[in-house]
Formats: C-alpha cells, sequence, structure tokens
C-alpha cells in the first residue's frame, strides 16, 4: 500500500519550521527520521496533507554541554550518539541504549526527538531517559517550555506536545561518578520491539534510587523516588535488599494482570540492578 498524497516542505530554518507547524493544525505532520512516521503513512494510519521536512534543520542537529547538563538536538540519530558523534556525559550509558535500538539501519536515520515525540512504550529512550533524569525543552510560535520526560510521555502513544509545538532538545544530567546504571530489555529477537524494559539509576553515596519500568502498554512506571524497592534505604548493599514483591504491587497498581508478563518485567528488572551493582 502507498501513502495518500500529501504536499511537502523542507523549511530552511526552525523559525521557519514553527511557522509551518502552526499553520498546518492538525493538517501536517513533521518528519525527521521518518522510522515511524513512514510506515504508518505506507499504512495509512496516519492521512496528513503536508508534510513538514525537519531533518536537515542545523538548530536541531547540534549537541553542547550546558552547566551540568548536555542539550541534545532533537534531530541527533540513534546513530550519532552510539558513534560517539556527542559528548557522553553518562559514561556509556546512552551510548550504550542508542545501540541496542532496532537495526543500525534504523539507528542511522531514527532521530531522539522522533523517538520521544511517537511515544511508543516499547521504545528504548522513552524508558531510559526518565531512568537518567532527562528533561525536553519543547518549542512553539507561543515561546518554549521544559518539562521532564515521565510528564511528557502520558500513555501509549501519547504525548505532552501541544497542538503546533515540537520536541527541540533533550537536557540529560551529568552522571555522577558514584552513580550506577543498569539497562536490560527482553525481546524475542535481536532488533525487534521489547516486551519488558527496566532501566535504574542507583547512587548508594547520595542513598538516592531513580527505576523505570517499561514495554507495558502505557506510559511506563517512574519511580524517582525508588527507596522503597531497596527496603525504604539505598545503601551498597542494594543488589541483596531489592523488593521484587513491591515491583510486583507496582505492576499490578499499573493494569499488567497477566502473572506471566509480571514474572518477566520484574526479572528484567532484577537484571537491570545486578548490572548496576556489577
Amino acid at each position: 500500500m502507498k501513502s495518500a498524497p500529501f504536499a511537502y516542505e523542507r523549511p530552511s530554518d526552525l523559525n521557519a519550521a514553527i511557522a509551518l507547524i502552526a499553520a498546518a493544525k492538525d493538517a501536517g505532520k513533521i518528519i525527521a527520521g521518518g522510522q515511524s512516521l513512514g510506515p504508518m503513512l505506507n499504512l495509512r494510519l496516519v492521512q496528513p496533507e503536508l508534510i513538514i521536512d525537519i531533518a536537515g534543520l542545523a538548530e536541531l542537529r547540534q549537541a553542547e554541554r550546558s552547566g551540568d547538563e548536555l542539550v541534545i538536538g532533537a534531530c541527533i540519530t540513534h546513530g550519532d550518539i552510539e558513534d560517539g558523534r556527542i559528548e557522553d556525559v553518562t559514561r556509556g550509558a546512552m551510548r550504550r541504549v542508542a545501540g541496542a535500538i532496532a537495526y543500525r539501519a534504523v539507528r542511522n536515520r531514527g532521530t531522539i526527538g522522533g523517538s520521544l515525540s511517537h511515544a511508543d512504550p516499547a521504545a528504548d529512550w522513552v524508558s531510559a531517559l526518565p531512568a537518567l533524569g532527562a528533561r525536553l525543552r519543547l518549542r512553539s510560535a507561543g515561546g518554549s517550555r521544559d518539562l521532564a520526560i515521565e510528564e511528557f510521555i502520558t500513555g501509549a502513544l501519547e504525548s505532552a506536545l501541544r497542538e503546533g509545538e515540537i520536541v527541540e532538545a533533550v537536557r540529560v544530567p551529568v552522571l555522577r561518578a558514584s552513580a550506577r546504571w543498569g539497562y536490560v530489555k527482553a525481546c524475542r529477537k535481536p532488533g525487534e520491539f521489547a516486551h519488558a524494559i527496566a532501566a535504574v539509576m542507583i547512587d548508594p553515596e547520595l542513598g538516592t534510587a531513580r527505576v523505570v519500568i517499561g514495554a507495558i502498554a502505557a506510559a511506563p512506571i517512574v519511580l524517582g523516588d525508588a527507596a522503597a524497592l531497596f527496603g525504604g534505604r539505598v545503601t551498597g548493599d542494594f543488589k541483596q535488599s531489592f523488593d521484587a514483591h513491591l515491583a510486583d504491587a507496582l505492576l499490578v497498581k499499573a493494569g499488567v494482570s497477566n502473572a506471566a508478563d509480571r514474572h518477566i518485567h520484574v526479572a528484567v528488572l532484577r537484571r537491570a540492578i545486578d548490572e548496576a551493582a556489577a
């Protein structure tokens, strides 16, 4: 099946793109890497009158350090991150996540901003970036606003993007030297969408833990303060104090009713915690 006919615009700068997006309203769709939108167009799941191509916008292809954050333009590709073409402030965490996304052809074209905007619950960045404490810069004709990623992803394929608004940048905090990182996903075979994801950032020195359980057909479960999963206090023996029963209860509360599915999610979370402790 081929896509329905549509008009195509390739703006020369971000301001021009924002103006086109505002004018198009619901009749327009943004394309960057096209790894999510392309199949949807071909299946006619979306039939926009106008496609606005932002892939070449220099403002969205930059990454720079700003204080204790790395500001990553929305059109930076997974491959850019995997290959180290941007500064690594996460001690390899983001490079590892990027390198496990789908296949190399997808990573060459797919963008970090596009993945987040699509809000697929099985997508890697949707779960990994909340664990890192990342925030988004959103842009529209009315100005900019910042939002934590856990507030941005509101459900399966649902986000807090307003009409005329796009993801401009991802702001990733520098990972502290004492922080420990774990990221595990379960797929039927490499390259396929995950059916369970766990991301953890644990800092025994600060006594803090961020835990994300993803790929649950809804917004990820994000625990900004996950001390309860470790007996109420995060210490150097967090691996031993992990409470699997409490993790299972969180999944029940999130609507994961199938016990076998919950078992897989808890097992993946335990593996991510073991990885952080290694």
